[in-house]
């Protein structure tokens, strides 16, 4: 089954401060205790967004100017900690399809990318010129282009990286690999129909 391409990313961003922001922090723990992902993007962040009694806290996501956004903008070692699935799918079922940041963990990477929720890295420079033009205009229309390896906005634009492998795997529509296996079933069974058989004993 074809996959969509995931060439461009546009819509508004968010800017969350702070480096070294961990999966703990992305989803609480007690969230993890689900047997789909459905509803996790309402936990995003919750114990950062909501006090004990369900009441908002100040927190960029809470902000009703970034309501709708499709881009979050992040510091460096987004991601890092465990190695929780859970954490990228709440980013996923919040409305995000990207992430522009300075740099991911590895496992928090590649969860994401099985997504098909790029996360490129930008220097730091970049980020923070990036997060002051959010924040002075917060409903600015971000474009992260894949094929160029940039992101644009209304007089300006940057480079951004990203392993070369994940960005082909996902303007190619190839960023889940179940879904591969799924598409290849018939190539598969005629490989092993080639593979020889083990003489079968009684």
């Amino acid at each position: 089954m074809a996959l969509a391409e995931i060439r461009r990313v546009e819509g508004k961003a968010v800017y969350l401060p702070g480096d070294d922001i961990d999966t703990d922090r992305i989803i609480p723990a007690r969230y993890l205790k689900v047997v789909t992902f459905d509803g996790l993007g309402e936990a995003l962040f919750y114990d950062e967004r909501f006090d004990a009694s369900g009441r908002p806290k100040p927190h960029p996501l809470n902000d009703p100017r970034h309501q709708g956004a499709s881009l979050l903008v992040v510091g460096a070692n987004f991601g890092c900690g465990s190695s929780r699935e859970h954490a990228p799918q709440a980013i996923y079922r919040a409305g995000f399809r990207a992430l522009i940041g300075e740099s991911f963990a590895e496992i928090f990477f590649g969860n994401a990318t099985t997504l098909s929720m790029p996360c490129v890295q930008v220097g730091r420079e970049d980020l923070t010129k990036l997060a002051q033009r959010l924040e002075e205009d917060p409903d600015l229309r971000v474009l992260l282009d894949l094929e160029a390896m940039e992101v644009r906005l209304p007089g300006w634009s940057f480079p951004v990286r990203m392993p070369e492998m994940a960005r082909q795997a996902l303007v190619s529509g190839h960023w889940d690999p179940i879904a591969d296996l799924l598409e290849a079933g018939e190539l598969l069974e005629a490989f092993d129909a080639r593979l020889p058989k083990p003489e079968r004993r009684l």
